[in-house]
């Protein structure tokens, strides 16, 4: 009987085995639904960082007597008014440069060969590039086609606004009924859960604003350097195009620097090329600026996040969802440093000059004390 009760397999390797595989199973599942759910998720992500940027607007207007829903509606249809009609100036801008474009395109090549030949010795061949741009060259039908047809395009491209109809419904329901939302959590949770869960909204909401603050700030900035520059270079449009640049600039993700300095430079080289060639030094000078001076500053006094934190998260972020992420990585980073800042406990430092720096002041007692803004804002 003893022998026989050791062949006998144990009775919980049956129940592991379903377990193991079970949990597998449960695993693939699980990701083969994240998979199919990317698009969904990305969209409730974006939902709630502009629930969080539109709600304190919201919760002001309510306490002066509005009604929740009236309020919110108020707020969508002044940042939906601002879009559009940003919008229709570039639209025209655009519409005109390619009028100007047509017209005037083989002056201009013919001027473009002469300059390089006079400052560079530089020798091509302009009639062929001219021929291009003539009544029936390809690059003429071209450009003539995209004039006419920049109506249209602004029309796809304002029903492609529309057909984002998902995002604003979820981010209208989560501003309108938020309290009601934030009950219906909380009722499931213990009271020190609830107060976890509040405190994180509480924080995500306070750092989303900094954030969105701070992206004007520093919009504003740009816009109105590149506006004074532009205008001393006399480059056409220079009010339509730094605002373009300032806006495309800090809320676009990663990409929004390059593509904002596109247009200024198409428009400065048609009217003259050295021009064009100051605009590009504008726009690479005031960049370093912003990267090593004011965004740092503004980043620290706004959002109490360290500039290489920030940009850790806006790689991470764009490693894990795109642009969508890098747009989301800053208020997201800030939330989870402070957050974990509140519940993590602080012990006495030892005496080790690794651990003196000018931006930590000890106190009385050997705590760490919170770092100064200007110089956590100082680049190392």
């Amino acid at each position: 009987m003893t022998v026989a009760s050791r062949d006998e397999m144990p009775r919980w390797v049956p129940r592991a085995i379903f377990l193991a595989l079970g949990s597998v199973a449960l695993l693939v599942a699980g990701y083969w639904m994240l998979l199919r759910l990317r698009s969904f998720l990305v969209v409730v992500l974006v939902s709630l960082f502009l629930s969080f940027a539109i709600e304190p607007a919201v919760n002001r207007l309510e306490a002066r007597g509005w009604r929740r829903g009236l309020a919110t509606l108020t707020i969508f249809a002044a940042l939906t008014g601002a879009i559009f009609g940003f919008l229709a100036a570039i639209g025209s801008l655009l519409a005109d440069q390619v009028d100007t474009l047509v017209s005037e395109a083989p002056a201009y090549i013919d001027r473009i060969g002469v300059w390089l030949a006079e400052k560079f010795d530089v020798r091509f061949d302009t009639d062929s590039l001219i021929a291009e741009f003539s009544e029936g060259g390809t690059a003429a039908s071209m450009a003539t086609y995209l004039a006419g047809n920049l109506v249209a395009i602004g029309t796809t491209l304002a029903s492609l606004v529309f057909n984002l109809l998902t995002v604003s419904l979820f981010t209208f329901y989560l501003v309108t009924d938020g309290p009601k939302l934030r009950r219906l959590i909380c009722s499931a949770l213990r009271p020190a859960a609830q107060n976890s869960v509040l405190h994180v909204w509480e924080l995500a909401i306070d750092k989303t604003g900094s954030y969105i603050l701070s992206r004007v700030l520093l919009a504003l900035t740009a816009f109105v350097v590149h506006w004074v520059a532009f205008a001393m270079l006399g480059v056409p449009f220079p009010l339509p195009l730094a605002l373009w640049v300032g806006l495309l600039s800090q809320f676009v993700p990663v990409v929004g620097t390059y593509v904002a300095g596109i247009l200024p430079v198409l428009i400065a080289l048609l009217d003259d090329p050295v021009s064009a060639l100051w605009v590009i030094g504008v726009l690479l000078v005031y960049q370093q600026l912003e990267n090593y001076l004011l965004q740092p500053r503004i980043t620290a006094r706004t959002m109490a996040i360290h500039p290489a934190v920030a940009f850790a998260t806006v790689i991470i972020g764009a490693s894990l969802l795109g642009a969508v992420g890098a747009l989301l990585a800053i208020p997201v980073g800030a939330t989870i440093q402070a957050f974990v800042s509140t519940y993590v406990e602080r012990h006495e430092l030892v005496d080790s000059e690794l651990l003196t720096t000018t931006s930590v002041d000890l106190g009385k007692n050997g705590r760490e004390q919170p770092p100064d803004p200007e110089d956590t804002a100082r680049p190392e």
